[in-house]
């Protein structure tokens, strides 16, 4: 008898099979509902639970885990995709505290004329300031430092 774990062909059911069983190795309950279109997979947690244990600490587990599905989902595959996992609406959560701060580092490099250094974050929260702040004007925005103290800065635009 093998002990080899007979993982689905398709991606996003490896998707669900791994985040169903790190529920159950947490003893946490919850309906995993997944979603791929062509550009992702995305894997959303919810149930009536505290999914604290789940999103750890400032994200970093959720964040960790994410990056597990990614590996699993594509391993021995050549054609990938984002993968983006979700529990209790943590993602839309931590994309208003971030775009929030971005617009108070935006406003703060150009009323000081200054760059400002954001917090640092992982390089998908990097991601959403970049994304955030690339329609507004006046400012820049590049990633500065090594991970995992890698950070954003939001600098006013230099005139020609």
């Amino acid at each position: 008898m093998s002990d080899e774990i007979k993982w689905p062909e398709e991606p996003a059911e490896r998707v669900r099979e791994l985040v169903e069983g790190v529920l159950d190795e947490l003893d946490l309950e919850g309906e995993v509902e997944v979603r791929e279109d062509a550009e992702r997979i995305e894997a959303v947690v919810s149930g009536d639970e505290d999914y604290g244990l789940l999103i750890g600490k400032r994200g970093q587990t959720i964040d960790a885990l994410q990056l597990l599905c990614f590996q699993a989902a594509f391993r021995g595959l050549r054609d990938r995709k984002r993968v983006v996992l979700d529990a209790a609406g943590y993602r839309e959560r931590r994309r208003e505290v971030l775009t929030a701060r971005a617009d108070r580092a935006a406003e703060q490099a150009l009323e000081g004329n200054v760059s400002v250094e954001m917090d640092p974050m992982s390089a998908q929260e990097r991601r959403v300031v970049h994304e955030y702040l690339k329609e507004r004007s006046g400012v820049e925005t590049f990633s500065e430092g090594d991970e995992p103290r890698r950070c954003v800065v939001v600098a006013p635009l230099v005139s020609e």
